[in-house]
């Protein structure tokens, strides 16, 4: 199979990301004797600066690891929770049915700083200054703009002047939307993050209580502070086209903190998968694996019509469960043993069938009854500022037909999130996907330089489900790193951005590479698909029952097929679906096997480095 770059293959290193910038910055902290903590941490707060129209300092972050001394794989927890504000009467009192897409109101606590803090007190070696130094530079001097910032402040920017000033500052100094390939720069963001390393100094020489000293700084001083009196300030008008403050207190930040926690794992043909728990869409992976093998994916041929649409049919199955069944476990009772299991797993395996299914359908785990809640009507006006990141075009429109916005202007194309891997000459690996706090989800805090996030908008407004909302619970969220060992020995750190995507477009990364036998490059080049039959986590909650996409590399005869089959089969150009990057070690690593990456060509703009 043709790929568009080599696959990596090294002794030494191995950094791949969604921005060349982040994935250089990680492998200069490996080439200057840095470990995979310390090189995921540096490129994230790097992807912090550089695509700011994907994640932020604002957002949320979940890290799978492996720790090669203690040999084992951990999930650290960034995700934020609910502000104890956030009730489903509250939101009520305010006439609203979703919680909006944008502005403060559905912001939780940023959970991304403090994991990545976590993780680099925990089990990285460089002290603060030194992993925070090319963020620092590239908010400071500069960065190259990428063609989708501009589209994305583009499409914003009769909002930004009209409504929301302090973004228009931040991201438009000069009036308008900046160039492709111009430089900008965040002196704002730039001085938070050189006050952070000088609040972690001040706490004296030990590197982890410097470490522990910024994230007080950050959830219990300086920022938190700022968040606070933000939130408590003016009213912000956001995408249910009335002006609302956040939620979020001081209290909020100083009670939450990242966690570390044990992943939820399935083994597949010699493969064990990791992912996080049900706070996450995780396990949805890890159902689609339950489903798919009692198939014998080998015998119907990689990429073809009975490949596909098996593996299609299976994620209608998992993601319907996981609109049922997911939620915050500290919550809620996740029956997640029951949905792992073998005879469910059986049972349900039977709805596949030859025809396109046009249900919803989630199951019956342990015998109870499933609960789904249809998306309230919502009016023209109240469409912007919807998807992943949540300023992506309303369902059906298109970049090539672009939809009115209600402030002026279009709609840009829809984003997606980021996603970085690394694995060091140790052995260690690191999967992270941070999200959140785009610079068009919510006004900019504009001494802090960034922007709260959205993640609230993916709870549901209605009580007694799993992801209903609820002071102190963890939204179900969509991001979601993978990792997966092969014969019990650590193996493969991997991730995509994508929203529900995400464990679709991974899932066929890790079919291409076990099924169809292609190395990593390979598999990421690989025609791509995906489902959008169940409802969206981002508002407005739209689905599009049996609608399946796809690139056109897979030829027509396939395309045909699945049209036969019943798909509502929307094909899209050849190179536009899956954002993939991926690092890997070999069985006999380091003894006498190598590492290796691949990043996604897509975009032009994910790349991986190592030697």
């Amino acid at each position: 199979m043709f790929t568009t770059r080599p696959e990596l293959v090294g002794d030494h290193g191995m950094v791949a990301s969604t921005h060349w910038l982040a994935s250089a910055a990680g492998m200069s902290v490996l080439e200057r004797g840095g470990n995979a903590f310390d090189a995921a941490v540096a490129a994230g707060f790097v992807l912090q600066v550089v695509e700011p129209h994907l994640n932020g300092p604002g957002g949320e972050v979940p890290i799978l690891l492996w720790d090669e001394t203690a040999q084992e794989v951990s999930v650290v927890c960034g995700q934020g929770v609910a502000p104890a504000a956030a009730t489903i009467e509250r939101f009520a009192d305010l006439g609203l049915a979703l919680v909006p897409g944008t502005g403060p109101l559905a912001a939780t606590v940023p959970g991304a700083v403090g994991g990545w803090l976590l993780m680099l007190e925990r089990w990285g070696t460089w002290r603060l200054a030194d992993v925070l130094e090319p963020a620092i530079g590239y908010a400071d001097r500069g960065f190259p703009v990428v063609p989708r910032i501009s589209e994305a402040i583009g499409g914003v920017a009769s909002m930004f002047a009209a409504d929301w000033p302090t973004s228009a500052a931040t991201w438009m100094p000069h009036g308008r939307a900046p160039a492709a390939g111009s430089r900008m720069v965040n002196p704002a963001l730039a001085a938070t993050y050189r006050r952070l390393v000088a609040e972690a100094e001040a706490a004296g020489p030990d590197r982890a209580g410097q470490v522990a000293a910024a994230r007080d700084a950050w959830y219990r001083g300086f920022v938190a502070e700022a968040i606070a009196e933000f939130c408590a300030g003016r009213a912000w008008p956001d995408s249910s086209g009335e002006p609302h403050r956040g939620l979020l207190t001081g209290e909020d930040l100083a009670g939450w903190t990242p966690t570390v926690e044990r992943p939820v794992t399935y083994d597949y043909r010699g493969h064990t998968v990791c992912k996080t728990g049900p706070w996450g869409q995780g396990p949805v992976f890890l159902q689609q694996l339950a489903l798919l093998s009692g198939f014998d994916l080998d015998a119907a041929g990689f990429l073809s019509a009975d490949y596909v649409h098996t593996v299609i049919e299976c994620a209608k199955l998992a993601f319907a469960d996981r609109e049922a069944w997911y939620g915050d476990p500290d919550h809620v009772d996740v029956p997640l043993a029951a949905l792992l299991g073998d005879d469910y797993a059986k049972a349900r395996r039977e709805l596949v069938g030859a025809e396109a299914s046009m249900e919803l359908r989630p199951g019956s785990p342990d015998g109870r009854a499933p609960v789904l809640v249809a998306a309230p009507d919502v009016t023209d006006a109240q469409l912007g500022a919807s998807g992943e990141p949540t300023l992506g075009p309303p369902p059906r429109a298109t970049a090539a037909d672009p939809v009115p916005h209600p402030t002026g202007g279009t709609y840009p194309p829809s984003g997606d999130t980021c996603h970085v891997d690394v694995v060091d000459r140790h052995g260690n690996m690191v999967a992270a996907t941070p999200s959140g706090g785009w610079l068009q989800s919510s006004p900019t805090i504009p001494e802090l330089g960034f922007c709260l996030g959205t993640r609230a908008q993916m709870f549901w407004l209605r009580p007694g489900l799993p992801s209903s909302l609820r002071p102190g619970a963890r939204p179900r969220t969509t991001l979601t790193p993978s990792f997966a060992l092969r014969d019990g020995r650590p193996w493969l750190a991997f991730g995509t951005p994508g929203g529900d995507q995400q464990d679709q477009w991974s899932l066929n990364f890790f079919l291409s590479v076990v099924h169809g036998g292609l190395n990593l490059q390979a598999a990421i080049d690989a025609p791509m698909f995906h489902s959008a039959h169940f409802p969206s986590s981002f508002y407005p909650r739209t689905s599009q029952p049996g609608v399946m996409v796809i690139e056109d590399r897979v030829g027509p005869t396939v395309i045909e097929a699945l049209r036969r089959r019943g798909h509502d089969v929307q094909v899209q150009g050849p190179w536009t679906l899956g954002r993939l990057s991926a690092v890997a070690r070999d069985a006999d690593f380091p003894a006498a096997g190598f590492l290796r990456a691949a990043a996604n060509p897509r975009g032009a703009q994910g790349y991986a480095a190592g030697r």
